[in-house]
């Protein structure tokens, strides 16, 4: 039979057990709960031939943050950052998605104080094989989930380059909390099908002084419109 003060080291041993294990399954449990790194999973319109989001929303970056951000400072191999102020007072920063309703595993805060400038704006470089096969008949649209401390108003903006010419395609967002969605119809376009040669939008943020904005998911997809 086991002493008393055997008895008693082996419950103290049992208790520490206990928090260790306790500690494993909590942090088991949180990072499951996580979206799934890499993923590219996000609901996508009937007919989808193309979808895609950006590497900074569903994979670490080497370098996750800029302060101070110049002029045409790159955020991961995706993000470009213009704007024209004297004297930057943006900080950018990816952040990991933790919520619930997030899809993607990451999102990405920016902090505007002082803009002394006249525009601000973050490109995002499409892919190549989104221009495989693009044609007048095709929509493009662009699913965010945006978060913002005051009303701000955001402008999307499809460029397609083709030829000598680039084409412009401006939607504002209509930002609302479960999400925005904007469509980029290109049959009212001018574009020569045969000449594409890439496709970048541009986020443009009016009057972002002293604000803070959060873009927890950013997706795009291509689909062809349906016959009229």
């Amino acid at each position: 039979m086991m002493s008393y003060a055997r008895l008693r080291e082996e419950r103290a041993r049992a208790r520490r057990l206990r928090q260790s294990l306790n500690e494993v399954i909590s942090i088991a449990d949180n990072r499951l709960a996580l979206p799934m790194i890499g993923s590219t999973a996000f609901p996508k319109p009937h007919g989808t031939d193309w979808s895609w989001r950006p590497a900074l929303w569903r994979e670490p970056l080497a370098v996750p943050g800029l302060s101070r951000v110049e002029q045409k400072a790159g955020l991961g191999r995706d993000v470009t950052v213009f704007h024209d102020c004297t004297q930057s007072e943006l900080t950018l920063r990816q952040i990991r998605n933790n919520r619930e309703a997030d899809l993607a595993p990451y999102g990405l805060r920016m902090e505007v104080f002082n803009f002394d400038g006249s525009f601000l704006s973050l490109v995002l470089d499409l892919p190549g094989d989104v221009i495989e096969g693009m044609l007048k008949r095709h929509l493009i649209r662009m699913d965010t989930i945006v978060e913002m401390e005051k009303p701000l108003e955001i402008f999307a903006r499809l460029n397609i380059k083709n030829g000598p010419n680039t084409e412009q395609i401006v939607r504002e967002l209509p930002l609302r909390q479960d999400g925005s969605m904007v469509e980029f119809d290109l049959a009212y376009s001018h574009i020569h099908e045969k000449r594409i040669e890439k496709a970048w939008v541009d986020l443009i943020f009016k009057d972002p002084a002293m604000s803070q904005v959060i873009l927890r998911d950013l997706t795009f997809s291509r689909r062809p419109r349906a016959e009229l």
